[in-house]
């Protein structure tokens, strides 16, 4: 069987991954979080797509219980490798995030850098990442997450975007396309994996405009529904979200 592109990408990419520049922005990004949920410290918080582990790391440093799940074991294995580096116990565990076995257990959900959520290969599917983060949710709790703007290409070049933010020896991506009907954006990365193997994977995901966001979180019951543009390293309710946020945060509570 096939695997779909975000499996290949994250197979050994670990230490890779902590060296992009769209991963360098954790500590700002843990600050928001912390002020979003009042520095209650009391709260289980579980991290969606966490990947190498960057926000649970940072989170449990600053005295928070989290749990971390992630699809790609080669993330898994860097993040436990990290938290143990750094003295830390953190429950990491392999998931798909559109199958998780939690009910009712946690108090907040965060899902960064498109933590599983818009890379999956149908609507449906990123549908179930959505339903199964907010039934691991406890009756009030806050779901935090960032996801591509589909406002941004539809005023801006991609290809642009990508080319400013690209630093030598990161991964770069190409020949991107947006896809009007489906708000899907294809693309092509290159990029260089932790054993010095250099791949090349077609990628695709899907960009949501924010009354498609509204709209799915409404009708998994989500009574207030905030929307800012997203900015690394510097989340804030200040950033009203406009054509030229690659991405947006979206904070949502039960």
């Amino acid at each position: 069987m096939n695997k779909q592109w975000y499996e290949a990408l994250f197979e050994n990419y670990g230490k890779k991954y902590d060296s992009e520049n769209f991963t360098q922005g954790t500590v700002g990004e843990c600050d928001f979080i912390e002020k979003e949920i009042h520095f209650d410290k009391s709260l289980k918080i579980l991290d969606v797509g966490c990947g190498t582990g960057r926000h649970a790391i940072e989170l449990t440093k600053r005295g928070y219980c989290v749990t971390g799940i992630d699809l790609s074991e080669s993330q898994l294995k860097r993040a436990r490798e990290k938290a143990e580096e750094s003295h830390l116990v953190i429950d990491f565990q392999r998931h798909d995030a559109r199958n998780l076995p939690f009910s009712g257990e946690f108090d907040v959900a965060i899902m960064m850098c498109e933590g599983g959520f818009s890379l999956m290969e149908t609507d449906e599917m990123n549908f179930e990442i959505l339903n199964n983060v907010t039934k691991a949710l406890k009756p009030e709790a806050k779901l935090i997450f960032t996801t591509s703007n589909a406002l941004f290409p539809l005023y801006n070049s991609v290809d642009e975007f990508h080319a400013s933010t690209l630093e030598e020896g990161n991964s770069q991506c190409t020949k991107n396309a947006f896809d009007l009907m489906t708000f899907r954006g294809h693309s092509v990365v290159e990029f260089e994996d932790d054993s010095g193997n250099k791949k090349t994977l077609e990628c695709n995901e899907r960009y949501y405009a924010p009354c498609e966001i509204t709209w799915l979180l409404k009708s998994l019951g989500y009574k207030k529904i905030d929307i800012f543009g997203a900015r690394l390293g510097a989340f804030s309710r200040e950033h009203k979200l406009t054509t030229q946020d690659f991405e947006m945060l979206v904070i949502a509570e039960t």
